[in-house]
């Protein structure tokens, strides 16, 4: 583990360079914070350590995930909530090994995160915009957390690798709620589902993330036959209804909706789901064990 602690001084008041200054034994980098005339000098402590550089890990290129689950008709994603001052959250995300698969980086930080894998993990966008950095989010955390331990890395050069223009490539994941128990970092004061249509603001463009991730999972939704990670392994006709209802935002008509669902010829009708009267019982279904992925469009109208 590696804290700092962030002392603002005055303009000019340190040269800009490397230097170890009067202390008990520890050791201050010196840099300029990325606002206007702003400078820091930084204490660094060191505690087992994760070495952040492009020695480890490809430079400028971050996973950023948007793990989908449903509950109570809601279709929720999992953010965190930083552990600073202030209220920043973001999605689950990390870095590539510099000898590591990009899918594989993506399993496994949804690993991480979700204690889960072999779990619906798709590619869906890259987001690289030119002015895409976090300029925005460091200097509003630093003026939050003025005097707080920060964790973060050992030096300037690795305090950069933060605030350069990072291209992120985006992945979706889509998980049975109730078999995910998110796993809180050391960067996470909390871990939880938020509804999809109450997500607050996000840091950098992680709010730009989740809408692209919402729009690709409908498009889709019907030709992957996605829907159905995301309910348990047997469902009522009525479950699934729910579920097309809470990613779409908009009702389907009942009848037509049950139609093209049972058409697709991909479920198997189970015994009656018991609720203490037989005769309003519905029927369980379940997925057929077939490849989702070869499917033609099967979109609902």
């Amino acid at each position: 583990m590696f804290y700092i602690y962030i002392i603002q001084l005055s303009s000019n008041q340190y040269p800009a360079s490397l230097q170890t200054l009067p202390t008990t034994g520890a050791r201050y980098f010196y840099f300029q914070c990325l606002a206007e005339n702003c400078n820091f000098v930084i204490l660094s402590k060191y505690s087992g350590m994760h070495n952040i550089s492009e020695q480890n890990f490809i430079q400028q290129l971050s996973i950023d995930c948007v793990i989908f689950g449903y509950e109570a008709k809601q279709l929720k994603v999992l953010v965190s909530t930083l552990n600073f001052n202030g209220d920043f959250l973001a999605l689950p995300g990390g870095f590539v090994y510099q000898a590591e698969d990009i899918d594989d980086a993506a399993s496994r930080i949804l690993q991480e995160r979700t204690g889960l894998s072999e779990i619906y993990l798709d590619q869906f966008y890259v987001f690289g915009k030119a002015a895409r950095n976090s300029q925005h989010f460091m200097n509003e955390l630093l003026s939050q957390n003025p005097d707080m331990q920060i964790q973060t890395k050992e030096n300037q050069e690795q305090y950069d690798w933060f605030t350069k223009r990072f291209i992120s490539i985006g992945y979706y994941a889509l998980v049975d709620i109730k078999k995910v128990v998110p796993q809180k970092t050391e960067l996470d004061k909390s871990i939880s589902w938020l509804d999809i249509n109450n997500i607050p603001t996000l840091i950098i463009d992680h709010n730009v993330i989740v809408e692209k991730a919402l729009e690709c999972l409908r498009q889709h939704l019907d030709e992957k036959l996605l829907a159905f990670n995301l309910l348990a392994e047997t469902f009522t006709m009525k479950e699934v209804q729910q579920l097309y209802e809470a990613i779409f935002d908009k009702p389907f008509a009942r009848n037509n909706f049950q139609k093209k669902i049972l058409d697709l010829n991909v479920l198997e009708r189970l015994e009656k789901k018991f609720t203490g009267a037989a005769n309003k019982a519905p029927f369980l279904y379940r997925m057929k064990n077939l490849n989702r992925t070869d499917n033609p469009d099967l979109r609902i109208p």
